[in-house]
Parts: C-alpha cells; sequence; structure tokens
C-alpha cells in the first residue's frame, strides 16, 4: 500500500518535491549532558563543537546543532517543539536503535502506526524524540475529510496507535541486511542514510500555521483532523515533513528567551532555483526575516523559527 495519505490540497503553487527538513537547532541548559546523551543514547556523531555550540549526526549528515545558554527553564503551555522525527533506512537500523536504548534504559513508548514502525522518547532536557522507519507494505493511513483512518494491508482497521511488537522488531538485529547475516553492534554509530524525515510544532493557531506553511511556503496540505486539533504538510506527496498542533492550547504564546527548546529548524530546497522561488514569495508577502549562517531565518506565527537554505548546506 502506498505511503501517501491523501491527495494533497492543489494551490497555484507547491513547494519543491524533493524539499526536506535539513538539522534541528536547540537551546540546551548543558550541552556537556546533551552531548553525552545524543552520543550515547542516540548513536550520533559529534561533527564540530565551537564554545557553547556543538553540532552532530550521522559523520556526513548534519542533524542537530546545540547552543548552551545560562538559567534556562522547560516552559509548558507554550508554542514550539512537540518532537524531531529521526528516519532510519529499515527495521534493522531502528532495531538496533530502541535496543540501545532498552540497554541503557532509557525511557521510551514503542508504536506501530501501521505505515511506521517507531518509538518516542525524550531526551534529559525534556526535548520530544521520535525515531522511526517506514513500513508501508503493512497497510496505510488517510487524513481525509477531517477524519484519521489507518488500515492494515489486510483491510483490519487500526487506531493507528497500537503497541509495537518489540518482540518481532528486534528479530531483525540477528540480520545485517546489506550482508544477509551477522548479529548487530548496538555501539554501532546510526548509518549514513539516516535524517530528520520529519518535525511536529505546537502552535498557537492551525489555520494561520496553515497560511504560513501553504500558503506562504508551499507544502501542500496532506489532511486537517479538526477533533485531534492537528495537521500535516509536506513536499513531494510525502505522509508529512511538518506536523502541526494546539495540543498546548489554541491561543499558545512562545516560549521566553529563557526556554530550553527549539531555536529553529532547516528548510533543505534541493537547489538554488527553489529556494530562490520561496525567497521571492516570501519577499513579496512582506515578511521579515534574518539571514544567519544557515540561510534566511524566519519566524512562523507562532514564533517557531524556520531556517530556508539549499541542501548543499545541509552536508
Amino acid at each position: 500500500m502506498t505511503t501517501q495519505t491523501n491527495s494533497p490540497a492543489q494551490q497555484e503553487y507547491s513547494i519543491h518535491p524533493a524539499t526536506g527538513i535539513g538539522h534541528v537547532a536547540l537551546t540546551v541548559a548543558s550541552l556537556e549532558n546533551q552531548l553525552e546523551f545524543y552520543q550515547k543514547a542516540m548513536g550520533f556523531k559529534l561533527h564540530w563543537r565551537n564554545d557553547n555550540k556543538a553540532g552532530l549526526g550521522t559523520g556526513g549528515r548534519e542533524l542537530l546543532r546545540l547552543t548552551e545558554a545560562p538559567d534556562l527553564k522547560k516552559y509548558r503551555g507554550v508554542s514550539g517543539l512537540y518532537h524531531f522525527a529521526v528516519l532510519f533506512p529499515n527495521r534493522h537500523e531502528l532495531a538496533i536503535a530502541m535496543a540501545r536504548l532498552f540497554a541503557l534504559k532509557v525511557r521510551n513508548s514503542p508504536t506501530d502506526h501501521v505505515m511506521t514502525k517507531t518509538t518516542y522518547l525524550d531526551d534529559p532536557e525534556g526535548n520530544g524524540i521520535e525515531l522511526y522507519c517506514e513500513s508501508p507494505e503493512d497497510g496505510s493511513w488517510t487524513l481525509k475529510d477531517g477524519k484519521y483512518e489507518t488500515r492494515w494491508a489486510d483491510g483490519r482497521w487500526s487506531d493507528g496507535r497500537e503497541p509495537l511488537d518489540v518482540d518481532a522488531l528486534f528479530k531483525h538485529l540477528k540480520e545485517d541486511p546489506s550482508t544477509g547475516s551477522g548479529q548487530a553492534r548496538l555501539d554501532a554509530p546510526i548509518p549514513p542514510e539516516t535524517k530528520v524525515g520529519h518535525i511536529h510544532l505546537h502552535v498557537r493557531d492551525i489555520p494561520a500555521a496553515l497560511d504560513f506553511y501553504h500558503g506562504l511556503l508551499g507544502f501542500d496540505v496532506m489532511g486537517h483532523v479538526k477533533d485531534f486539533q492537528m495537521a500535516f504538510v509536506s513536499a513531494g506527496g510525502y505522509h508529512h515533513h511538518i506536523g502541526l498542533n494546539t495540543w498546548q492550547g489554541v491561543g499558545a504564546p512562545p516560549p521566553p528567551p529563557d526556554a530550553v527548546g527549539l531555536r529553529h529548524f532547516t528548510v533543505d530546497f534541493p537547489n538554488q532555483t527553489a529556494l530562490d522561488e520561496i525567497i521571492a514569495r516570501v519577499d513579496a508577502a512582506g515578511m521579515p526575516g534574518n539571514k544567519i549562517e544557515e540561510g534566511l531565518l524566519l519566524q512562523d506565527p507562532s514564533q517557531n523559527g524556520v531556517v530556508l537554505r539549499t541542501i548543499d548546506r545541509g552536508r
């Protein structure tokens, strides 16, 4: 079954289909603690470190940037990061990542979304993380006419949030898909194909968020489920690159300056022409932006930072 959820809302302009999420940048209270967690528990490699900043990822692709600041707190009832989702290339690699969490006794919540296998956890400062791999052969879900529905490949209904069969997943630890044999090492670094598959945000208002991500940037709307206070947008028909919800409350304010959490995330365009098209739309709309090292920084209506850049800057 297909991984596409439903026909996206069409408009005159759609974002380039090869657009994706690059890395996530967080403000952290303890750089040392976060570096230890992301390297030991998540299998990330340290790419660079400069005073109070560091970048981590696969050794090639950067997935995460951390900036330490003093006297930070975790706030609730505000907009910001719900979770960022690390996409593994197959079940074997997801099994390694999850087994490492179990071995280190890191609390996580294995969940079967049918078309993806996943687990959820928080880092030491409460930033939400999802680890997942695609499993479209098992079924699909739809966001259509304001309803969310999941079906297994044999037609059975699911709520899309079933407990994951961890024992079945861990059978993939015994076989390396590249060699067909061998036992996985839990201290192995994450593979180079790993990337940030999507990001899910707390926003103050979903229609306003859709005006920004769909109306301005051109992401296709894959569904808006009002009963769940949730919407998904994507490029190229993917199930979602950006999730939006009001689970912190409609009208939730942005976090104060002394909050840990999301600084920004990057939207990576495949070439300069695609990026220039978006920048022209932003300029025409009178949207303010700041040029930073990583690209053009915008603020969505909930003050979540979004950096626009070309993909060659994400390597």
